[in-house]
């Protein structure tokens, strides 16, 4: 076994999880994911689909009719994409891997913005690179924020790739334009490749504003930049595994073989499911954005009721990121959590070293009475 691969650290998440197992009392905040289960008129989609007899193989970079939808739907937010720019993946997770097997040679440099979901720094790795990593940093309040000179001063010509997820899993901290553009007009100059995150775009809080800044709304079709956006979050749709990316045409076109050597295509009945998602996302995604707003509103204003605890407001994704005055062990404090109270947070040391001494709540959830219970276990646990 290659070393690089025998060295990756297990999920510390699932290590929490699995304290769980078993038990039904235990309210689970710890995974990135909604408890609303997908819409109906996206699994009828799927259903027909396979009563058509659609099992079978797709073009390598998705139907025609989903790429065309998803170049809609990205124009409709940022500037004008088109279909010849789009890849269809087998989830989020899949087509940034493929961006980073497309673009990166092993001993290649990649600096990453951290804490950060662990897949983004772990897939340099898997390919042989390096990782710099730059911390966000938490202000007095919760608030983490990026020192945009250090990071800038961390990207030389030898950088091959910049990885930056934004609005960011677990922190909720989000680029602003301007510091897109800086960062944009940088890369440039160094001939660094950005690989941005933003599957969490839609899941923003911050004024009345439909998505969160993207790269998308200031580069040009052949920068060097890839966008990775996934159907998991906006669509509820997770365990679907279904996710696309935006890049140069050139670099799409590329792209296609190698698909073929990863999944060669994604499932076609599942395709046919995010073109029903996108049909409805008009409504619903608005509609998801208004109750995640509501439940991140929730949580955070009672868990500020509580000693000991510092927690930000997020301007998006769907997390709240706590910190524990006192409690330096963040996968020790979780474990005890689930085990002597119930409730099942992520550690923030699973998000590397800079997320130490924090926890990652989730608030994706139906029911925000149910989050409130949440806080009432954690006062509990922080009375004894």
């Amino acid at each position: 076994m290659r070393a690089a691969i025998a060295e990756l650290s297990a999920s510390r998440i699932r290590e929490v999880a699995n304290a769980g197992i078993g038990r039904s009392d235990v309210l689970a905040f710890w995974f990135g994911e909604s408890d609303a289960p997908t819409p109906q008129a996206i699994k009828d989609a799927a259903v027909a689909s396979i009563q058509r007899g659609e099992t079978f193989y797709a073009h390598n970079l998705g139907l025609p009719e989903l790429r065309a939808a998803i170049a809609d739907y990205a124009s409709s937010l940022h500037r004008p994409v088109t279909a010849d720019r789009i890849a269809v993946t087998s989830a989020g997770v899949n087509a940034l891997m493929l961006a980073q097997q497309v673009l990166l040679d092993a001993g290649d440099e990649v600096v990453a913005v951290v804490p950060v979901w662990p897949n983004l720094t772990a897939q340099p790795i898997i390919m042989g690179a390096t990782v710099k990593r730059v911390s966000l940093h938490p202000d007095a309040t919760g608030q983490w924020q990026l020192d945009l000179a250090e990071l800038l001063a961390a990207i030389t010509p030898a950088t091959k790739m910049l990885v930056v997820n934004a609005p960011n899993n677990p922190t909720g901290w989000t680029l602003t334009r301007a510091e897109q553009q800086a960062i944009l007009d940088h890369c440039r100059q160094t001939g660094t490749w950005i690989l941005a995150d933003e599957v969490y775009e839609r899941l923003f809080y911050e004024g009345d504003a439909t998505a969160a800044p993207s790269f998308l709304d200031i580069a040009d079709p052949d920068d060097r930049l890839v966008v990775v956006h996934s159907f998991s979050k906006s669509f509820l749709m997770t365990g679907w595994r279904l996710g696309n990316l935006v890049g140069p045409a050139a670099l799409i076109e590329q792209l296609g073989k190698l698909i073929e050597f990863n999944t060669s295509c994604a499932p076609v009945f599942v395709q046919r499911a995010g073109l029903a998602a996108l049909e409805l996302a008009p409504t619903s995604v608005p509609e998801l954005q208004a109750h995640l707003k509501l439940c991140r509103d929730t949580l955070v204003g009672a868990l500020r009721e509580l000693p000991r605890v510092m927690v930000a407001t997020p301007p998006g994704a769907m997390y709240a990121f706590l910190c524990v005055d006192g409690e330096g062990d963040s996968l020790a404090l979780a474990k005890r959590l689930v085990v002597e109270n119930g409730l099942g947070l992520a550690p923030g040391a699973a998000f590397g070293d800079e997320g130490e001494g924090w926890l990652r709540w989730c608030f994706a959830s139906q029911d925000v009475a149910r989050l409130r219970l949440g806080v009432a276990r954690l006062a509990q646990a922080l009375n004894t």
